[in-house]
């Protein structure tokens, strides 16, 4: 019997030693690495640039909100002046804000009252944890 012979496309025909084929194989997954990461970091700058313009987008809403509720107030002062003089129109329509405000402030702080800081489940996990440790055989 003789020795399987090795396929001509598997023989190694470059004469180059082992730790030249390591090393060149560490640069090349080194190359690959560097490309990949500054792949990673233009598509993050991308998407941070279509994040940063859909954010200007939400606040130019928030503010044309802001004007469409101040215009809408002293729309209501000027028809309410229509009726009544406009100081006493603008005294009216300055208490329903002030009750808006009064309003969202005390459900918000209720709300607030609410928030539990802590994380019950991650602590009480932990203590789990902690009493497994001490007695493993439990």
């Amino acid at each position: 019997m003789s020795s399987p012979e090795v396929p001509p496309s598997r023989m190694d025909t470059s004469g180059e030693s082992l730790g030249d084929l390591v090393s060149e194989l560490t640069g090349d997954l080194s190359k690959l690495m560097r490309q990949e990461l500054e792949l990673a970091k233009a598509e993050i700058r991308q998407e941070a640039v279509k994040a940063g313009k859909a954010t200007g987008m939400l606040a130019a809403a928030g503010f044309a909100g802001y004007l469409t509720t101040v215009l809408l107030s002293l729309a209501l002062v000027f028809a309410l002046g229509a009726v009544m003089p406009l100081g006493w129109a603008a005294l009216i329509v300055a208490a329903l804000w002030g009750i808006a405000g009064a309003v969202l402030y005390t459900s918000g702080r209720a709300r607030l009252r609410t928030v539990n800081p802590t994380p019950e489940r991650t602590v009480e996990t932990l203590k789990e944890d902690a009493e497994w440790a001490k007695h493993p055989t439990r």
